[in-house]
């Protein structure tokens, strides 16, 4: 019996196909590449787990090690710095993301966050706090926004802080590892961006304000671990990339009151194999601007500016926890259209920033900080 050309194909198709799960193999696909025109030099030596750095304007460095320690660096001597608070150092929490006030020559104020154990519940949640630094001590510190109710889980935290030029502060929550109760509702923390006042306020145009029994602070939902955050310099769009479950790591461009669809919509799986939704799409819901399959595991994120990355500058970086590199995304515009590995194998890349100085520092568990540098 003859088989036509058709039948065969579509026969060796399932057949190649069989046990594999159809997002396993969709991806968007761009292959990647190792570049070999990077290395790197040891900044900070000796550091377990630097979450979160910020360059001060003086030179010296503020590293938050998730264990919970504060640590500013200048001319090869680290401090300690005291008076920091108690963090719920638990799976992926602990003391996280740390920024200077885009102000901070004038008002002195540090932004942290970090997992609070505030409140009646046993475990903690993740919080924004803002203080000062008065030589080797926090000072004045103010809790801006503390998330609820706590839990004993020890994933999904988040959490990055950004600034818009319009005085608010951006920071994110992870969905705590309850993605049927948090993500999808608005009058439950968790699993969202937020945006505040700098000084705590809810701004009086966020877009659930006035909303029965919503949580006023959200500015966007439907999120699943965001732990990069950055502001686009051409646009201030708020772009956030988040992980996925087994495969479906996102780049989100954050709209004001929009869903981010997790778990409704998903590129991933259940870490089982099973699927999580067959649906990858859904009105009213955002698509992402990238995804990833396999996931890399994204953690830190940085936008390339200036000269001292002609190659990179307007494209951004992004950490791999997984795959132990930094990631290269190359941009047309809104569209990922070229990968590269830089660093490869260095190890679990934390966090990634553009210091003053127009270089890129990484932040590397169990190595430290490092200067991206030009063989």
């Amino acid at each position: 019996m003859k088989i036509s050309t058709l039948v065969f194909f579509t026969l060796l198709t399932t057949f190649l196909a069989c046990g594999q799960n159809p997002k396993e193999v969709k991806a968007n696909d761009i292959p990647i590449t190792v570049s070999e025109v990077y290395s790197h030099e040891v900044i900070v030596p000796d550091l377990i787990n630097p979450w979160g750095m910020a360059f001060l304007p003086d030179g010296g460095l503020l590293i938050t090690e998730k264990s919970g320690e504060l640590i500013h660096f200048k001319d090869g001597i680290k401090t300690e710095i005291e008076g920091v608070p108690e963090v719920y150092n638990r799976g992926q929490g602990g003391l996280l993301d740390i920024c200077l006030s885009p102000d901070y020559a004038d008002d002195g104020w540090i932004y942290i966050t970090y997992s609070s154990t505030q409140g009646s519940e046993k475990g903690g949640n993740t919080a924004l706090m803002r203080a000062k630094l008065s030589e080797t001590s926090l000072t004045d510190q103010e809790v801006l926004y503390k998330a609820s109710p706590n839990t004993t889980k020890g994933q999904h935290w988040g959490s990055r802080i950004v600034f818009d030029n319009s005085g608010h502060v951006y920071f994110t929550a992870g969905e705590r590892g309850e993605r049927d109760v948090n993500p999808q509702d608005i009058t439950r923390d968790n699993g969202k961006v937020y945006r505040l006042n700098r000084d705590g306020s809810i701004p009086t145009d966020n877009p659930f304000v006035g909303k029965a029994n919503a949580k006023e602070a959200i500015w966007s939902y439907g999120h699943r671990n965001p732990q990069g955050m950055i502001i686009n310099p051409k646009t201030q769009e708020i772009w956030v990339h988040e992980h996925g479950p087994r495969g479906g790591d996102e780049i989100n461009v954050i709209k004001k009151g929009a869903n981010y669809g997790w778990p409704v919509i998903t590129y991933g799986i259940n870490y089982s194999g099973t699927d999580i939704t067959d649906q990858t799409k859904k009105e009213g819901m955002e698509d992402p601007l990238y995804y990833w399959v396999p996931s890399i595991a994204p953690s830190g994120m940085a936008w390339v500016t200036g000269n001292q990355y002609p190659e990179l500058s307007g494209n951004i970086l992004v950490g791999s926890l997984k795959f132990v590199y930094l990631e290269a995304l190359y941009l047309d515009t809104d569209k990922v259209v070229k990968r590269e590995k830089l660093l490869d194998g260095i190890g679990r890349v934390r966090n990634v920033i553009q210091g003053p100085d127009g270089f890129v520092y990484v932040g590397v568990e169990g190595v430290g900080i490092v200067k991206l540098i030009k063989n």
